[in-house]
């Protein structure tokens, strides 16, 4: 599995971050044993029919940053229904990880995310689809 770890901590990685602001790191398919997902940047094995078919990640206007903060047509119409599904079911907003990224930077992004997702239990992190740490709690 090609997770960084550092004294046994999952971090988030720049290339764990999705053009449309999610941090693939707290997913649940990224997490996930065996079958590990590599995230939207990373390559098709494993990764979610959904994912395959992402509408964002295979977006013809997607800029050259990699980043949907830097499309002209932001927010489209299915940046907004994600954002809006992200926001309602996991507490969590794309548009507002994207104006972060373009506003703070990669990095200040990446230090916010990896202490707000981390388990406070072992230090892991969290699942954001299943609202538990998948090393303290892998079943409920």
């Amino acid at each position: 599995m090609k997770k960084t770890t550092i004294n046994n901590q999952h971090l988030t990685i720049s290339r764990d971050i999705a053009p449309c602001g999610m941090n693939c790191a707290i997913c649940m398919a990224f997490q996930r044993e065996p079958n590990h997902c590599e995230g939207c940047q990373g390559t098709d094995e494993n990764k979610p029919k959904s994912c395959l078919n992402c509408i964002i990640v295979n977006c013809v206007d997607l800029p050259a940053s990699g980043f949907c903060y830097d499309c002209e047509k932001l927010p489209c119409r299915r940046m907004k229904q994600l954002d809006k599904r992200y926001r309602t079911k996991y507490n969590m907003s794309m548009l507002e990880n994207l104006q972060m990224i373009k506003e703070k930077g990669i990095e200040y992004f990446l230090e916010n995310e990896n202490k707000r997702w981390q388990c406070e239990t072992c230090g892991g992190l969290m699942d954001v689809h299943r609202g538990r740490c998948m090393i303290c709690e892998p079943e409920k």
